[in-house]
């Protein structure tokens, strides 16, 4: 009687080890690819930005005034969940505020939060500023500057200025006279195209004035870097405009012996400037959209690195820290007073603040409120 045939039987957790499954091998080669075309890609794609270098000062000390606090986490979230991009803020005087949303609508939020619709413009309007005649006048970063009256009716004041299209008509003020003051933030970038302008560090922004007895647009002051808040002087003899990519606010003299030109007004602040606004008594109020990034000081004199990084999407560029951040400055151009929300708990991203009756108005790029804050 012969011996019974040996089986061989191989233990499958060894084989597993001597090769790979098929499947694990497939997900490997399909990473390598990804990566080789995304870097193919990052080298012969175009950039959508021809950036400079900037060497940013080094950012202030966050002590004194500028100390972190908590006071803007006791303010008012009004019509908090309703509301989508409230920009920029402008009280009624009877206890409302209207403010702009990423819709294109301008609604009015009255004192215990209820929102009621304006008017939709049918763009993205940001500065908003009332005038003596009780028209609402709008920089709408699509649709140009606007003029609308109580019954709704939309003007559209102007789209050029000096022959040239606006580019991002941002923010404004009105003078007594009625002369609009308003910027053009970028010439190149438009509406959500924003960080691109940051990136390339080059100034395509403006102040810019019109008129309405004439319809004269004219460009007062170009070479700006991300042309953004506008506030006229009590006296109305000059006229300041933030420059958010650098850190600064710029002063425009409109009357005296210096009429026409300009100067820095306040350097090296401690955040991005966005919009700005005079209480009417020499006090400004300057909203910081966030703190200083320090990544972003470092990146900032890199044109290449940025260069590429304008060709990512935008969702992996590095992200604001959120910040509730305010600053009362006085007409010497002198910081003495600081709001902040550290960790933009109740307020964050803060893009504009507007005094009225006692209250501080807080608008915001991408928050779902409108903040009301009340002053000591």
């Amino acid at each position: 009687m012969s011996d019974p045939p040996v089986t061989m039987q191989v233990d499958s957790r060894h084989s597993g080890q001597r090769r790979p499954p098929s499947r694990v091998r497939r997900m490997f080669v399909a990473v390598v690819l990804i990566v080789a075309l995304v870097a193919v890609y990052l080298a012969l794609s175009p950039s959508p930005i021809d950036a400079l270098p900037y060497d940013p000062p080094p950012r202030p000390a966050m002590t004194g005034v500028l100390a972190p606090n908590d006071k803007l986490r006791a303010a008012d979230a009004l019509a908090a969940g309703h509301l989508i991009g409230p920009e920029d803020v402008e009280p009624d005087g009877k206890g409302g505020v209207y403010t702009g949303l990423e819709d294109g609508r301008i609604v009015r939020i009255d004192a215990s939060g209820k929102v009621e619709e304006f008017v939709n413009t049918g763009g993205r309007p940001l500065g908003l500023r009332f005038d003596a005649q009780g028209k609402l006048i709008v920089a709408d970063g699509v649709k140009g500057l606007l003029e609308i009256a109580p019954n709704k009716e939309i003007k559209v004041l102007t789209t050029k200025a000096n022959g040239q299209p606006l580019g991002f008509t941002d923010d404004l003020d009105v003078a007594r006279d009625g002369t609009i003051y308003f910027s053009d933030a970028s010439t190149k970038f438009g509406v959500g195209e924003y960080l691109y302008d940051m990136l390339e560090a080059r100034p395509h922004g403006r102040l810019v004035s019109h008129d309405r007895a004439t319809g004269e647009t004219k460009i007062l002051l170009d070479g700006l870097y991300f042309a953004n808040g506008v506030a006229l002087s009590p006296e109305e003899d000059f006229v300041l405009v933030n420059e958010t990519y650098r850190y600064r606010i710029s002063r425009y003299w409109l009357k005296g012996p210096q009429a026409g030109r300009s100067e820095i007004w306040i350097d090296n602040l401690p955040g991005f400037p966005d919009n700005l606004s005079s209480n009417g008594h020499g006090k400004y109020w300057v909203a910081l959209f966030t703190e200083r990034n320090d990544t972003l000081d470092r990146l900032s004199p890199r044109p290449r690195i940025k260069n590429i990084m304008a060709k990512l999407p935008k969702f992996l560029w590095p992200a604001p820290a959120p910040y509730g951040f305010v600053i009362a400055v006085d007409e010497q151009g002198k910081i003495f007073e600081s709001l902040q929300d550290p960790g933009g708990q109740n307020l964050k991203e803060i893009t504009s603040a507007a005094e009225r009756d006692g209250y501080l108005y807080l608008g915001s790029l991408s928050n779902d409120r409108v903040g009301r804050y009340r002053l000591p």
